[in-house]
């Protein structure tokens, strides 16, 4: 059943970030009246092209007043913010905690008192459910994330719940896998593919640390940003749901892939060690699919033609 929240004014949180700025793209486009709350400047350098269409306010996620003053008169929030990346928060636990949880309790406070209706939240279906037991993994899958990364979403996740529950505050949380596309990290900190092609771009060697059977769903960004705008317009009986492909790529495939699509030969440099993890993650969305009406339609090479055309263009 589809909800007049639509209509209304969203706060996108970290509306100039990577899935972020796509979403609002995607909004705007459907003529959803935006405010974006981000850090200053961001807005100026992710979303120029959206000066006068949308809506900007300026602040730290971690100021209780200036996050009140993004919610108010705001009927819908998509939760987009993080402060950290799988490959930071295990060194500092207590600042992630600290600037995602306690933040995000804040927020849904303000949320309370400014009347809004639901809050949609990215969390991370590559991180919360740790070892899978089977793949694709559904919903009902136990948690035992392995990250401090994966603790923190999920520990937004219950608070969301207990919102609901003392407050009546509507939610959905997003368990997206690994979202890749233009505009996405490069550096190498979370998500491979930017990271990749950009070392191809300079004609630099992939290094792959220890066994490269790793095997993940890659899903493209503007295919996220339908989930979230799904997750807004619909009323679901399940308040979590897996945004994925369904379908498991290896590394080995992944730069396989990244040759055809770019027309190079790609140097591959195998190294030993490398930080433990996850060795199969891939998502059962049959969930999205039946209850928000949504499922992926890009594929991964033509999802990956796109981000490489983006990472030509760009400066990096």
């Amino acid at each position: 059943m589809e909800e007049k929240v639509e209509t209304k004014r969203c706060l996108v949180l970290g509306g100039a970030g990577f899935m972020g700025s796509h979403l609002v793209e995607l909004l705007v486009a459907e003529g959803v009246p935006v405010r974006v709350f981000d850090l200053p400047g961001c807005a100026d350098r992710r979303l120029a092209g959206l000066a006068g269409k949308i809506e900007v306010v300026e602040g730290d996620f971690q100021g209780a007043a200036a996050v009140a003053a993004a919610v108010s008169g705001c009927e819908a929030v998509f939760h987009l913010i993080g402060t950290t990346v799988p490959a930071t928060a295990n060194r500092d636990p207590l600042f992630d905690l600290e600037t995602n949880v306690a933040a995000t309790v804040r927020l849904l406070e303000a949320c309370i008192q400014a009347g809004v209706k639901r809050v949609v939240f990215s969390s991370s279906g590559g991180t919360v459910y740790g070892d899978a037991q089977q793949v694709p993994i559904p919903e009902t899958h136990a948690t035992e994330p392995q990250s401090a990364y994966g603790i923190t979403k999920l520990a937004v996740e219950k608070y969301l719940a207990l919102f609901e529950r003392m407050h009546g505050l509507n939610y959905t949380v997003l368990r997206i896998s690994n979202a890749y596309g233009p505009r996405g990290r490069v550096d190498g900190r979370q998500g491979v593919i930017g990271a990749f092609l950009k070392a191809v771009k300079h004609g630099q060697a992939i290094t792959l640390w220890g066994e490269d059977a790793m095997v993940r769903d890659y899903v493209y960004v503007e295919d996220v940003a339908r989930a979230f705008r799904a997750a807004l317009r619909q009323q679901s009986p399940h308040r979590v749901v897996n945004i994925g492909t369904g379908v498991g790529t290896s590394l080995r495939e992944l730069i396989a892939l990244m040759e055809r699509v770019t027309g190079r030969r790609v140097t591959v440099r195998q190294e030993p060690g490398g930080p433990p993890g996850v060795r199969a993650n891939v998502l059962d969305a049959s969930r999205a699919r039946e209850h928000l009406g949504w499922q992926p339609t890009t594929t991964l090479e033509a999802g990956l033609r796109k981000t490489w055309e983006w990472i030509q263009a760009a400066e990096v």
